[in-house]
């Protein structure tokens, strides 16, 4: 199952899918928001993404808070959630740069207006969403595919959520993800990339990130995850609700450059390269002699042993050359030739 963003396809036998992930790290501000969609194209990063909020279809104003906010986020959103006017703002920027936009929805009603704008191509769905099954089920209506984030959520939900999507028809991906922020490495379970390629053989798997830097991306990456999301900022020093998460436009440049030497790096042919040939012929044996061996003199295992260069009689065939005789005078410490024997 692939899945088309711009001219990219997203699908297992497909490059990476790198999306920066802005959330609301813009705190409302366009100009930032803006900046950071041009940065991550500077980066070369695929997409940037960000969040569509509408606080009073998503929540109660007094929901319970984690320790990664510092007041409760439905006022934060009520001060800093983009409206629909400047997310079709951001979609404009972004084409006009070249890089894909995405946004995650966090109801149905915001879902809607991103799909009425004419300009969304994925939904990208968090990890709290992913048990909304009614939700879910009617985003897919809207007819675009959806990436989900799995954090938070048992295999048995992630099942559950699966089949519903399936038996709508619904074209979508999962990721691998842990939902604290930052993670504690121990959590992260990377290999729960491979659990789900293998339990969903035919959906996309990537991986969604929280740690502060970049390993754990690249080591999803090399376990056959083919989008990663990361959380971005301009700056490590500035506020945002997603600070502690989020990497610098230095180290997003750096994880775009690791992910495709990782891809390129990621063959499963083992063969002799053309630039191997060339070390392969010093740095390998051959059957040489520890002294001068007269002709007509049997070779004995006290004669011969191995040395570089890899040029002569392979040293895997010394117990060839062992007990042959000498068919003329070989000076010692030389490689042995086969038509010096007999």
């Amino acid at each position: 199952m692939t899945i088309k963003v711009g001219s990219r396809l997203i699908g297992r036998d497909q490059p990476v899918f790198i999306v920066a992930e802005a959330c609301d790290n813009h705190l409302g501000n366009m100009d930032v928001a803006r900046e950071m969609a041009l940065r991550a194209k500077l980066a070369g990063a695929d997409a940037v993404k960000y969040q569509h909020h509408l606080p009073d279809e998503e929540m109660l104003p007094d929901i319970p808070m984690s320790d990664n906010f510092r007041e409760p986020l439905y006022d934060f959103l009520k001060k800093c959630a983009l409206t629909i006017d400047q997310h079709a703002e951001l979609m404009a920027y972004c084409r006009s740069i070249g890089i894909s936009y995405m946004c995650t929805p966090f109801s149905y009603a915001a879902a809607s207006e991103l799909a009425q704008t004419g300009d969304i191509e994925v939904f990208k769905i968090g990890s709290g969403e992913l048990t909304d099954i009614p939700s879910l089920v009617k985003i897919a209506g809207l007819g675009k595919p959806m990436i989900l984030s799995t954090g938070m959520c048992t295999l048995e939900e992630i099942d559950e959520t699966v089949a519903a999507l399936r038996a709508v028809g619904a074209t979508f991906a999962l990721m691998n993800c842990v939902s604290e922020y930052p993670p504690v490495y121990e959590d992260i379970n990377l290999r729960v990339v491979q659990t789900l390629m293998d339990r969903y053989q035919e959906l996309t798997i990537g991986h969604s990130d929280h740690t502060p830097d970049l390993y754990t991306c690249y080591a999803a990456v090399a376990l056959g995850a083919r989008i990663i999301e990361k959380h971005i900022i301009l700056d490590k020093l500035q506020p945002g609700p997603d600070q502690s998460v989020s990497i610098d436009m230095h180290d997003l440049h750096a994880l775009v450059d690791g992910i495709r030497k990782i891809e390129r790096a990621s063959g499963r042919a083992k063969r002799v390269h053309e630039r191997e040939k060339q070390i392969r012929a010093w740095a390998t044996r051959s059957v040489v002699s520890l002294r001068p061996i007269r002709a007509s003199e049997v070779i004995t295992d006290e004669m011969v042993w191995t040395k570089r260069p890899g040029i002569g009689i392979p040293s895997k065939r010394l117990g060839e050359v062992i007990g042959r005789t000498a068919a003329c005078d070989i000076a010692g410490n030389t490689l042995i030739r086969w038509e010096q024997l007999r």
